[in-house]
């Protein structure tokens, strides 16, 4: 895995009035290394049905699937992983309930790397690296120096790492060499909409896989 982690947030596409499917379709054609699914303020019934809409598109590019925090919905949509913070279900739970998924888990400083990279996941996410404004409560910035430390780490325990928070265009070539992928889920969407959705994102994975 690397290159773009693209994250769809529902919530994020709907204050902005950007319809869900069209702009993954539009992700998913830049053939990411991964799409994830996040939609905290949606109910169950609707995330599924988008991950549902999503995975054919997925299989067809062959990008990953994830979906956020439920492992439930991911098995029910026949996602590929799941993703989980610190907050919810543990790395083990997830893997008693469904030991096909691949699992993600949020970091946010060293002690909480270390900690993950015990479990085993198939990935940790570190950051935020930069500023954002994709979370109503972000942790602290971290910083690239900081990135760069998690990255020799998830290195020699041979578990792949994700940088995010605040990642664009003209930031990817230095996280391109301080982290496997970059997730990412603001500047996927371009000054000009929805139309322009493809080629932002084929900007970002290839500077992201630079």
């Amino acid at each position: 895995m690397r290159g773009l982690y693209a994250i769809v947030d529902a919530d994020f596409l709907g204050a902005r009035g950007v319809p869900l499917v069209p702009f993954a379709e539009r992700v998913i054609s830049a053939r990411p290394a991964a799409v994830q699914l996040r939609a905290k303020g949606a109910g169950a019934g609707d995330t599924v049905r988008w991950l549902r809409r999503l995975r054919p598109l997925c299989d067809a590019a062959g990008v990953l699937l994830f979906a956020n925090d439920r492992p439930d919905l991911a098995v029910l949509a026949r996602c590929d992983g799941v993703h989980v913070g610190q907050e919810d279900l543990s790395v083990e739970d997830v893997r008693r309930f469904s030991p096909s998924l691949r699992v993600g888990l949020s970091t946010h400083d060293e002690g909480q790397l270390r900690a993950a990279l015990a479990l085993r996941p198939d990935y940790v996410a570190f950051g935020p690296v930069f500023p954002t404004a994709s979370k109503a409560q972000p942790s602290s910035v971290v910083g690239l120096d900081a990135l760069g430390e998690a990255f020799a780490l998830c290195r020699a325990a041979g578990i792949p790492l994700v940088a995010i928070g605040g990642i664009d265009v003209p930031r990817a070539s230095a996280v391109a060499t301080r982290a496997d992928m970059g997730a990412v889920i603001a500047a996927l969407l371009p000054d000009e909409g929805i139309e322009g959705v493809g080629r932002r994102a084929d900007q970002l994975a290839r500077a992201l896989c630079a």
